[in-house]
């Protein structure tokens, strides 16, 4: 790339007294243009900022073409505008110069031509390596059973290649031929997997069936023993006829398994002894607990509930166990008993804190003593005939008390 031009304007043009101003080049002098009523460096260095335009847009030119900014299409176009910007133009400076400059961008303008052909080739080539592994993968998804991730799969594999430029025409179409005969062969084998996995989840809807009518009879049967044996042969056909159709398996399993629910209760029913006594202690224990609901909740007298409380804590834990299946709901209330009466202590706490209620003291009389202070700001700004500080100390008055009603309230709390 040619340097830029350094030279003094008196190197490629003069100035007549008329204000004239001519550009030497290699065809001779000619006159560029006149100014008048100015001294000849003015004349001079107007058509002097005009070259300066030139050779920046030459220098810009250049520095495009040279990083591949331009494409050679465009590079051509712009060399052309800016040559005939250059030719003749009414400018002094090296003008012969920035021509010959121009003229040097062909070889790198060539040379840039050839890499970008050398980039298209070498991307062509990339794109061809991916897409010969994009086949591959393909056609290795087409032999294997993965019929979920595989499925997905081919997805992500369209979408990328539908992304990605085309090569020459040939490799392209072959490529594409074996990626789709790919797919075609994986979604044929997968409909056939899907086929015989819902002619086997038929036959396993029909073995359910069948084991749910020999249930049926054994969750009336009292021979516990026998019944407890033939209930479990069941369930580990039930496990090894594997999955019906979905949209039935759930309430198929929901059918024998409230068979077996129906005979397993019925026979824990009979062997626990206990059932009657737990049954006769949660009545016991939910009765309490009514009452004492009525009499806690809520809590109004502080003491009172503390006394209720602990004498409904010692009737209640005196009775003994009740059925599993009541003990959470029992808890649950026992606990939201004794929480109530637990955040009423901590309120009572919470009013009769010293230092919650020095700290609402202290509230209240700073606020007091700011009200004081723009009350005293008002008088002096009235005495001035300075209405605006008046007004601003009355608008600052109404928040504050806004403020003071507050906290007055909150001390007040503490005297309840």
């Amino acid at each position: 790339m040619v340097a830029m031009t350094s030279s003094s304007p008196a190197d490629f043009g003069r100035v007549d007294p008329d204000g004239t101003v001519y550009v030497r080049t290699t065809e001779g002098e000619r006159s560029v243009g006149q100014i008048p009523d100015s001294t000849e460096a003015e004349a001079l260095a107007f058509y002097v900022k005009r070259f300066e335009a030139l050779e920046l847009e030459v220098s810009l030119l250049e520095r495009r073409i040279s990083s591949g900014a331009l494409s050679p299409e465009e590079a051509r176009h712009s060399i052309t505008t800016v040559t005939a910007n250059v030719t003749g133009a009414n400018a002094v400076g090296d003008l012969d110069g920035l021509a010959a400059r121009l003229q040097a961008l062909a070889p790198v303008l060539a040379q840039a031509t050839e890499a970008r052909r050398a980039d298209r080739a070498k991307q062509a080539e990339a794109t061809k390596a991916t897409k010969e592994a994009m086949v591959a993968e393909a056609e290795q998804l087409a032999l294997g059973n993965d019929w979920r991730g595989g499925v997905n799969r081919f997805r992500s594999l369209l979408d990328d290649w539908k992304a990605l430029p085309r090569i020459d025409r040939a490799t392209d179409d072959a490529l594409w031929h074996r990626f789709s005969a790919a797919r075609t062969t994986y979604t044929r084998r997968r409909k056939t997997q899907f086929a015989e996995q819902a002619e086997k989840r038929e036959g396993a809807r029909q073995l359910k069936e069948q084991i749910i009518a020999e249930a049926r009879p054994l969750a009336e049967s009292t021979d516990w023993g026998t019944t407890s044996g033939a209930f479990r042969d069941l369930m580990a056909r039930w496990k090894a006829a594997g999955a019906a159709p979905r949209d039935v398996d759930d309430a198929l399993w929901a059918e024998f398994r409230g068979l077996q629910d129906q005979f397993f209760n019925a026979r824990q029913s009979t062997l626990s002894q206990q059932d009657q006594e737990f049954k006769a202690n949660l009545d016991a224990k939910e009765s309490l607990l009514v009452k004492a609901e009525a009499e806690i909740v809520p809590v109004t007298d502080l003491a009172q509930a503390r006394a209720a409380f602990r004498s409904f804590a010692e009737q209640f834990n005196a009775l003994g166990k009740v059925p599993r299946e009541a003990m959470r709901g029992l808890d649950n209330r026992v606990r939201a008993l004794e929480n109530a009466v637990r955040q009423a202590e901590d309120a009572e706490w919470k009013r009769t804190d010293p230092e919650a209620r020095a700290r609402a003291e202290e509230t209240v009389a700073m606020l007091s003593n700011e009200i004081d202070k723009l009350t005293e700001k008002i008088v002096k700004a009235e005495a001035r005939g300075d209405n605006r500080a008046a007004d601003k100390a009355r608008d600052s008055i109404a928040t504050y008390q806004t403020w003071l009603d507050q906290a007055r309230e909150t001390l007040a709390d503490f005297s309840r």
